[in-house]
């Protein structure tokens, strides 16, 4: 079974060394959960697991090939959710999640991702019109009605109250089953059993640059 996973990974941010050194293994099934302060270099991370930023050293591999020899394969694979939803807002809830499946040629039940984050009732709802907490909701519907190996969710139950923070335990816990892998990164509790911890904090910090005199 494929892994997914970081060697050596160093990373740079508006020339500012993040963090350097960083490694994790992911198998099928399993879950990482990234913690850390601030600044540590959480969405960072995520992003250059998604391929949306390039590592200054190390790699991320799927299956010991480097996800930058087949961006399209890799980007084909994941979802990543991040701070903002990606709601359209002259769509309806419903046909926010029809867009998002037909883009990645999925006919998923719209129905039960609505369904399952209690949004049922608003599914023709403009986006306009959701509460913040119902526009996080439908971000993450759309991990059930347009399925993807990969989870990579950054701040996932932001705005959520307690019972749809549960469902959102409950989707992960219902792909991990199903061997889908999850990385989070969360400031907050969030049920994640037998997930490995990633301290950001923890790491050492990145080797100060070298001064030419």
């Amino acid at each position: 079974m494929a892994l997914f996973e970081a060697r050596d990974l160093d990373c740079r941010r508006g020339g500012r060394d993040v963090f350097a050194g960083l490694s994790f293994s992911l198998a099928a099934g399993g879950a990482l959960l990234l913690t850390g302060a601030n600044g540590t270099g959480k969405s960072s991370l995520l992003r250059l697991m998604a391929g949306l930023l390039q590592p200054v050293g190390g790699a991320i591999l799927w299956d010991d090939e480097s996800i930058a020899e087949e961006p399209a394969a890799h980007a084909g694979r994941l979802h990543y959710l991040g701070h903002l939803e990606a709601v359209k807002p002259v769509l309806s809830a419903a046909e926010n999640l029809r867009f998002w499946a037909a883009l990645r040629g999925h006919s998923a039940d719209i129905g039960a991702a609505l369904e399952h984050f209690s949004l049922a009732a608003l599914a023709e709802v403009p986006g306009r019109l959701l509460s913040a907490g119902q526009r996080r909701r439908l971000a993450l519907a759309r991990l059930l009605a347009s399925p993807a190996e990969l989870w990579l969710l950054d701040e996932p139950s932001v705005g959520l109250d307690h019972a749809s923070v549960g469902k959102l335990a409950e989707a992960i816990a219902q792909h991990r089953a199903g061997g889908g892998r999850v990385v989070v990164a969360t400031h907050t509790a969030l049920d994640l059993p037998d997930a490995q911890p990633l301290a950001l904090d923890d790491l050492p910090p990145p080797p100060l640059p070298e001064l030419i005199w």
